[in-house]
């Protein structure tokens, strides 16, 4: 297979896919017209916000940066799905605390189109409490949710992590360990059925809410991303659940990730 039809042999099996290369630049208008003209109508991109936005500039004087991106992002049209700000963890260096932190972004947050899907990650574990939020609620915002070594996962947090009426999870795993068994991501190395079964559960009461969930799996979850979506799919199945997926079909197994951007 050649490379460039990795993505539409991607969209013939799954119905959503995060964007990881939009967070190291913002791609041409080429690029991404090839990306809706490659998927089928109901495909959703999620994608993550230039580093030069959340990390190098940390929301300063970035206005040219942020309107290339969701300009050119709205090529996608019904295509675009949650656009995320991942940041780094901070030093104290760079903000004293949460509120600080907040400061910076109200006013950024005005800059931002109300007709888009936002989330934010943080990676300051005592920055998530009840009212960061509410703070992310009051503007319809929705906390990524991150299944990693040195983050909380939803039970383990003393308020209600869903902040919008959808929400947004990353299986990201421990690099470092999983980087130390294998350098392929052709395969599942490490067993995290009791993880995500207790996804699922999360997973089934938020939907019972009437929220939407994305969720995506990163390779250093398992050491494939593919195959831990499709054993979230069949434990999901295997709890008698209801049917998960918008497109109806059975899909073929992806036998390896590739890269698709």
């Amino acid at each position: 297979m050649q490379p460039r039809d990795y993505l539409s042999f991607y969209a013939e099996h799954f119905d959503s896919v995060e964007v990881d290369t939009t967070f190291y630049a913002c791609p041409s208008v080429n690029t991404v017209s090839g990306w809706f003209t490659k998927t089928p109508d109901n495909f959703i991109f999620s994608v993550k916000v230039p580093q030069t936005i959340t990390h190098d500039k940390v929301l300063v004087d970035c206005q040219p940066e942020l309107k290339q991106f969701l300009d050119t992002m709205s090529i996608l049209g019904a295509k675009l799905g949650p656009i995320v700000f991942q940041f780094p963890f901070f030093s104290r260096g760079i903000f004293q605390d949460r509120h600080e932190f907040l400061d910076r972004f109200v006013p950024f947050l005005k800059k931002l189109p109300a007709d888009h899907k936002f989330a934010v990650e943080v990676r300051n574990r005592n920055w998530l409490d009840v009212e960061f939020a509410n703070f992310l609620r009051d503007h319809k915002i929705a906390q990524v949710l991150q299944d990693r070594s040195w983050m909380p996962k939803p039970s383990e947090l003393k308020f209600d992590p869903v902040t919008a009426d959808w929400t947004y999870i990353r299986w990201l795993g421990n690099r470092k360990e999983i980087e130390a068994i294998t350098q392929i991501w052709d395969k599942i190395v490490v067993d995290r059925t009791e993880e995500l079964n207790s996804w699922v559960d999360f997973c089934y009461q938020t939907r019972k809410r009437g929220v939407t969930v994305y969720a995506y799996a990163n390779n250093h979850y398992q050491g494939h991303g593919p195959a831990t979506v499709q054993q979230f799919i069949d434990l999901w199945h295997n709890k008698g659940l209801p049917e998960i997926r918008k497109t109806p079909g059975v899909r073929k197994p992806i036998v390896s990730q590739r890269t698709l951007f």
